[in-house]
């Protein structure tokens, strides 16, 4: 990554190389489930927005370790949203 790249650099979950903010998705437990958005209350885990980072996220257990959750997570809408198939898809 260059270093004059402006503004927040977060890491991703799945393949935990840096990036730019704007190039990752923010992921944040609602409810047992896994919720996408940037104005999620609580803490969030960053993900590039393809199949293979949410792959290697969940085969890691990725998303409870960086949110501090012991439990299983529904994981659903996160992969709806990554197939375009999820009502969120266009909110992003």
């Amino acid at each position: 990554m260059s270093p004059d790249v402006l503004g927040p650099v977060r890491t991703c979950v799945g393949c935990r190389k840096r990036a730019p903010q704007g190039q990752l998705i923010r992921v944040a437990q609602e409810g047992g489930a896994l919720r996408i958005g940037r104005e999620a209350a609580g803490r969030g885990a960053w993900l590039h927005p393809t199949l293979q980072c949410f792959g290697l996220a969940e085969r890691r257990s990725a998303f409870g370790r960086a949110l501090g959750i012991a439990g299983p997570l529904d994981s659903t809408a996160l992969a709806c949203h990554l197939e375009g198939q999820g009502p969120q898809a266009s909110a992003l």
